[in-house]
């Protein structure tokens, strides 16, 4: 991987608290990116398929995918890329309130490539996603390098 890559990550988000601390931790990151914030998991699909206002919008290396979102939620979002050849081959990091074993269990089986739950505490929080960056951008290959 060259010094110049910048990652496009892609965060499915609808709480405004939450994408505000994603932005503020990969801020202080140590690698080059582009966050792009959707709010659902409708824009979503409309973004990783690069339809309408996102025709124009580069695949991302990376997804950050909240579950309980409105119109279409996290868990459908994500069984629609994994179905979808196009998409499969990007991870998704599912980043969710829910410690539900139900939650975990079906994420898994639905191809997620990993799953966190978030902290309540906002330094915990905040560890956490770079942990995500730590990892995903520093230690894996991702497809796209």
């Amino acid at each position: 991987m060259t010094k110049n890559y910048t990652f496009e990550i892609l965060l499915v988000e609808d709480n405004p608290g939450d994408v505000f601390l994603t932005k503020e931790a990969f801020r202080e990151g140590r690698f080059a990116h582009r966050l792009s914030i959707v709010e659902d998991g409708e824009e979503a699909l409309d973004f990783l398929k690069h339809r309408g206002r996102y025709k124009d919008t580069p695949t991302p290396d990376l997804i950050l995918l909240d579950l309980n979102l409105p119109r279409k939620d996290g868990r459908e979002l994500l069984a629609e890329i994994k179905e979808d050849v196009q998409l499969r081959h990007i991870p998704v990091i599912v980043l969710t309130t829910s410690d539900a074993r139900q939650d975990i269990c079906r994420a898994y089986k639905l191809h997620a490539n990993c799953y966190l739950t978030k902290p309540i505490l906002m330094e915990e929080f905040l560890h956490k996603v770079r942990s995500v960056e730590d990892f995903w951008l520093a230690v894996v290959r991702l497809p796209s390098q």
